[in-house]
């Protein structure tokens, strides 16, 4: 009997292929985008942990620069001397790789993970010698050797000090790593070297807590992404239950038990399920090869972060791609077999069986959407942290989207009721007979839409801020970069003796309210008096600051710490000023505090601007003339129009990802409505054909099919509008804070929305224009059998 039984429920897909070709797609495509994203997240982490455990990567104290980004050779040989059990880095690029060059004597990590293979072969007198991984090896000059180790992260080659120092044409370190253990008596570091600072451990967050908010973003999206092509398998196993209501009728009348019945049907469709999500694995794969580039160079331009450029078959993200495919369409088969056991033994029987069980089901789906809607809403008022802020996204996505089919059978008993004609009349009443097949399409849709805007909408608003904050802060038309505090000061005279408005710009590290922070000391002028924007001031911010009595902190530094104009932070031990601005900071992930220039020079005498920002009507002439009289080389000066672009390009390319999953996202939500028409097309025979029979042409019964699908999706554009807006404000208002720092304001785009909406419906045609022309092409004899079935 079993085996009877399981080949009568199997007949269905082969009568059926369009339908198993929609189960199957529609579960590989959700799975796929899933996969893609956890197969770079998982590469991604793999990188990071590689780098940890080959670098030892803020796991240790280090000594640092107290301005620039190198430390004199003699100035690690005074410290040795004193007794600080200190080890030499450099750090430098060869091309595409991350050079890192340290002293595997002193180093407290050594080679790190590499150790573990027994002694390494070094070779100091040779050839300059590396480590790398076999991708590594294949940017790196020809001239240097490559010893292979795989266990090394990627994007990095590791060497001795001296090597490396040699290969990058330098003579200086980048830091010193501080071994756990010193000797007692030593000197204070302020004795031996003052123009060095102690960095603590824990002060250098880790690249992966760094990038943490840019994965939970990409996973919220795949979520997305597996969402809505989830509600493909839904509307699939949906119209599969009701195509199969006879079969199941003439089962359960010949005795097959209940019980078989639901087993055979679960075991079959899980088997489906298994299929579709190996093949979205795989596809997964393909995705994530394709945006991984992309993905790294974001990485790298943000967080500095290496990662790899090739993918492995990591367990952790195929299985979960498999689980969480065959879960959900656990999920989604759960309700329908909950419907046969509960429905009479030929309940199912009668056409209007399902579509009875439908409206109970659609007012349950009226309260759980309203629940969620209150939810997000409570949420958004007293939600605190990220967490929340994707719940709160979760929430209201989810409820808006079961909210849908409520609004929309609303809304088409009003056009029924106001239809003229006897055609729009039962137009309007087909459609709504259809909505409980149509709505998990419509919802896919919406979701997808909304999705494109609310993204959309925050990029684009990011866009606008970031290019009006470019022009703010980079107003001096030329910018220069010296080497010491000697080239600094030949500079500055060169510059006053040739009347230009110079704005140098002294910087150092400092650990002020509990965060890492960069304290910057300014010329005030009417530079920034006239360019910077901030987001809160007292009435004179710079007067204050120019006076030496309060100080300029940026968003970032303002929200980590909860402090606001008026609020004093300490800059010193013994100097503790108010805030007279807080200022946007965007795109930046760390604090900055600014003084004048006078109380900079006053707190660290030691320091000289090494940065410098020039006013000037002819840059170019200018760069010349500094290069002639200083010997300072053209690429150390960068004039704002580069500055600009580069910065526009790394901001474009950022969003490359997203952009992708968007199209991504649109493009699933109109699959899901062709293969939810597709298999509709012979099941809405019966209700067309009387209505052929009637007078109405098979032409003009596609043209409604096609107008159907075009209304359908102008109302869920509709829909979309206030949903994508309500995502947009979510991300901009409280993720974007939390996950960055900053709060970025919400611009409205119009035209982009209409572009949008054209889409949409152009998705929604497309989609009905393969069933519409089936309808329009079906013989009529194939419609008079339905009154032969019917008699």
């Amino acid at each position: 009997m079993t085996r009877a039984c399981l080949s009568a429920l199997m007949s269905h897909w082969r009568r059926n292929p369009v339908q198993i070709f929609a189960y199957l797609a529609g579960l590989a495509l959700a799975t796929a985008l899933w996969s893609g994203v956890q197969a770079i997240n998982a590469e991604a982490r793999a990188s990071y942990d590689a780098a940890e455990t080959t670098l030892g990567e803020a796991q240790f104290d280090r000594l640092v620069s107290r301005q620039g980004a190198s430390i004199d050779q003699d100035t690690y040989l005074a410290l040795r001397r004193a007794g600080w059990q200190v080890s030499p880095v450099i750090e430098g690029r060869l091309g595409a790789v991350r050079v890192v060059g340290i002293d595997p004597i002193t180093s407290p990590t050594g080679f790190g993970a590499l150790d573990a293979g027994g002694p390494l072969p070094l070779d100091f007198t040779g050839p300059a010698q590396l480590f790398a991984n076999a991708q590594t090896a294949r940017d790196l000059p020809d001239d240097v050797t490559v010893t292979l180790t795989p266990d090394i992260a990627s994007g990095v080659a590791l060497g001795d000090v001296g090597i490396v120092q040699r290969l990058l044409g330098r003579d200086d370190l980048s830091y010193l790593t501080v071994a756990p253990m010193q000797p007692m008596g030593r000197p204070d570091l302020a004795t031996v070297a003052p123009t060095l600072r102690l960095q603590p451990a824990q002060q250098g967050a880790s690249v992966a807590q760094l990038t943490d908010s840019f994965h939970l973003n990409l996973t919220a999206f795949g979520l997305l992404s597996f969402a809505v092509g989830l509600f493909i398998v839904h509307s699939t196993i949906g119209l599969a239950f009701e195509q199969r209501r006879p079969m199941i009728r003439t089962l359960r009348s010949l005795g097959v038990p209940l019980n078989t019945l639901v087993t055979l049907i679960t075991a079959e469709m899980l088997g489906l399920a298994a299929i579709g999500a190996l093949i979205g694995i795989v596809l997964g794969y393909l995705i994530a090869a394709v945006l991984l580039p992309d993905v790294a160079a974001t990485l790298r331009g943000l967080y500095g972060a290496e990662i790899s450029g090739t993918l492995q078959l990591r367990a952790e993200w195929w299985l979960s791609g498999l689980a969480i495919a065959v879960l959900g369409t656990a999920a989604a088969l759960a309700g329908r077999l909950w419907q046969i056991a509960r429905m009479p033994l030929l309940a199912s029987a009668r056409p209007r069986a399902w579509v009875m069980a439908s409206g109970a089901r659609l007012r349950v789906q009226a309260l759980g959407a309203t629940a969620l809607l209150i939810a997000a809403l409570a949420l958004s008022l007293f939600g605190q942290g990220l967490m929340a802020g994707f719940a709160l996204l979760g929430c209201l996505l989810i409820g808006a989207a079961l909210l849908l089919p409520v609004l929309f059978n609303w809304a088409l008993a009003h056009l029924q009721t106001l239809a003229k004609g006897p055609v729009w009349g039962w137009f309007w009443a087909d459609t709504r007979q259809q909505l409980p097949t149509l709505s998990l399409a419509l919802m896919a849709l919406l979701l997808a839409v909304s999705a494109n805007i609310g993204v959309s909408t925050m990029v684009s608003s990011f866009r606008t801020t970031f290019v009006a904050f470019l022009d703010q802060r980079l107003a001096p038309e030329l910018f220069v970069q010296v080497d010491d505090a000697a080239q600094s000061a030949r500079l500055e005279a060169f510059l006053t003796q040739n009347k230009a408005e110079i704005l140098p710009l002294l910087s150092t590290k400092a650990q002020i309210a509990g965060q890492p922070t960069d304290l910057y000391g300014v010329r005030v002028g009417q530079t920034y008096r006239d360019n910077w924007q901030f987001l809160g001031a007292t009435p004179a911010p710079w007067d204050a600051v120019q006076a030496g009595t309060a100080v300029i902190v940026n968003e970032q530094l303002a929200r980590r710490a909860d402090l606001w104009v008026g609020d004093s932070v300490q800059i010193s031990p013994d100097l503790d000023l108010p805030i007279a601005a807080v200022v946007g900071d965007y795109g930046n992930p760390h604090g900055q505090v600014v003084l004048s220039e006078d109380l900079f020079r006053t707190l660290h005498p030691d320091l000289a601007p090494l940065q410098f920002g020039i006013r000037t009507d002819d840059t170019d002439q200018l760069r010349a003339q500094i290069t002639a009289a200083l010997g300072i080389p053209d690429s150390a000066m960068i004039n704002q129009a580069a500055i600009k672009a580069m910065s526009l390009a790394v901001f474009d390319r950022t969003f490359t990802v997203t952009a992708a999953l968007n199209v991504l996202t649109l493009l699933v939500a109109g699959f899901a409505i062709l293969m939810t028409l597709l298999t509709l097309a012979d099941l809405r025979l019966p209700q067309l054909a009387p209505v052929w029979a009637l007078g109405l042409t098979r032409r003009t019964l596609g043209r409604c099919e096609l107008l159907r699908a075009v209304a359908l999706a102008a109302l869920v554009f509709l829909c979309a509008i206030p949903l994508g807006l309500a995502l947009a404000w979510v991300l901009l208002t409280i993720i974007n804070t939390q996950a960055f720092g900053w709060k970025l304001p919400m611009y409205l785009f119009p035209a982009d929305y209409l572009k949008l909406g054209l889409y949409a419906l152009m998705a929604a045609l497309l989609a009905a224009l393969w069933p519409a022309t089936r309808l329009m092409r079906t013989r009529p004899s194939t419609l008079l059998k339905v009154f032969a079935n019917e008699a």
